[in-house]
């Protein structure tokens, strides 16, 4: 069952938090240093794409991460990561974040979105498996793991290969 979760963009007095939830949500500290790294990145970073997921209290539970790639010369949005505070999981707040951010996205005239991710997750916010649209990475990868989705139905994914941001080191 979800709760009700109040979505938003990362204010600075965010930051502290975004970091404590995913360096509870994974085992190691590469997410949060990564998002440290794109936070740091002009030619990744886009204010406002980076949202959170809070419970009625202000406790932020979720957060979520739009960040500048591209599909061959197309501009695009790279999702990740996501994440939750494992307490807080299987209750709606991370697509709450996703949602959110999607819609950030899609009212800034974003058109494309992809996301590596779990397969049976990520298609329920529309993304479809990227190799049918003639994308792919430059690293070997699960093919039903690489997704896709266009935020604008006027502008069809592109296809080509993802060149993520620097900081993702691939």
């Amino acid at each position: 069952m979800g709760d009700t979760w109040i979505t938003r963009a990362e204010t600075g007095a965010d930051i502290p938090a975004i970091r404590e939830i995913l360096l509870a949500a994974f085992p190691t500290a590469l997410e949060a240093d990564l998002v440290d790294a794109l936070r740091a990145d002009p030619a990744a970073w886009i204010d406002g794409l980076s949202l959170v997921a809070a419970d009625g209290d202000g406790r932020l539970a979720g957060h979520a991460l739009l960040t500048r790639c591209h599909i061959g010369d197309s501009p695009a949005l790279c999702l990740a990561p996501c994440a939750v505070r494992p307490e807080r999981q299987n209750r709606g707040a991370g697509s709450a974040a996703i949602r959110a951010a999607l819609a950030a996205a899609r009212s800034r005239g974003e058109h494309h979105v992809v996301v590596l991710g779990h397969p049976a997750y990520y298609p329920r916010f529309g993304f479809t498996r990227a190799s049918a649209h003639g994308i792919g990475l430059t690293i070997d990868v699960p093919d039903e793991a690489l997704m896709a989705l266009t935020l604008d139905a006027g502008h069809p994914l592109p296809a080509g290969t993802v060149r993520y941001a620097a900081p993702f080191g691939i």
